[in-house]
């Protein structure tokens, strides 16, 4: 772990959250109502920013993404101590008990405890096309998006044992499943599905098509502050959100307890795993601020 040589700066925000979807943006109202003073930095950039329609998620079922973001910005407009900056952090250390973040704009804040909520950044296969259509006629979570192809053609490019479960899970909801792993050469989005191009030269037209991507870390900020990670390449969490390095909690997609081999993606778990790590990063400053009184 790499620590900025020691200084007698005091931490100018009690937390900053990285990140501003579901886990970072929840993370900033739980401190917020707590009257910790925050900062969340937003980069703009969003796992599921090709999503017309977010499901699985009570009360608002289908809303869109960025319908989503806004709204849970205006809940943050109402506390006084919460400020949201539309600015990418590119580096991250440790001074001490204080975390300082350079933000690509030069300039650098500090804060008494951190919160990254930075999510991952999904690998798609190289298939021409299937670009255009991920987040709409293809996707990987059937709880997402398996209800939407009710009654209808859905293809599976996966195989394995993940073929065996997306089958089984799938069957109950499409009328046909086609299995199309690495036979696919184009993609065109056609008459409210897909035109599969195969490897015969035959068309495959598909209603719609999950896939099994690969995905790594948005950001670098674990690797910077040394965090243990799990065998999926996300952090190590405890139950309450905690990393390997204290003051520093980790929540979203980003992130997982060692138990679940990956993260349950949804904008519910990543939530409740931003509330988790907002009230625990309170508790954190509690501690903190008792033995600078003692």
């Amino acid at each position: 772990m790499d620590h900025l040589t020691s200084s007698t700066a005091h931490a100018t925000h009690d937390v900053i959250v990285i990140g501003g979807g579901p886990a970072g943006l929840q993370a900033a109202l739980t401190l917020g109502r707590m009257h910790r003073s925050v900062l969340m930095l937003d980069s703009g950039e969003y796992r599921n920013a090709t999503v017309e329609h977010a499901h699985n998620y009570a009360t608002h079922d289908g809303i869109a993404p960025a319908e989503f973001r806004r709204l849970a910005r205006i809940d943050l407009a109402a506390y006084d101590t919460v400020e949201v900056r539309p600015e990418p952090a590119s580096r991250v250390e440790q001074d001490r008990d204080d975390f300082v973040i350079h933000l690509e704009g030069g300039t650098t804040e500090r804060a008494a405890a951190l919160v990254l909520a930075t999510g991952v950044r999904d690998a798609l296969p190289d298939v021409p096309g299937l670009a255009e259509a991920w987040g709409k006629e293809i996707a990987a979570c059937p709880f997402c998006h398996g209800h939407e192809l009710a009654g209808r053609t859905i293809a599976l490019d996966v195989d394995g044992a993940h073929f065996d479960r997306l089958s089984a899970m799938l069957g109950r909801l499409g009328s046909e499943l086609v299995d199309v792993h690495g036979r696919v050469r184009t993609i065109a989005r056609a008459g409210g599905g897909l035109d599969l191009a195969m490897d015969d030269g035959s068309i495959v037209h598909v209603d719609g098509m999950f896939i099994a991507p690969t995905f790594s870390q948005s950001a670098a900020f674990a690797e910077q502050l040394g965090l243990e990670l799990n065998e999926s390449g996300c952090v190590r969490v405890n139950a309450l959100q905690a990393t390997s390095v204290p003051g520093v909690f980790a929540a979203g997609d980003a992130a997982h307890h060692p138990e679940l081999p990956m993260p349950m993606s949804s904008i519910v778990t990543s939530q409740a795993a931003g509330m988790v790590a907002g009230a625990a990063a309170v508790h954190h400053l509690l501690a903190r601020e008792a033995t600078q009184v003692g």
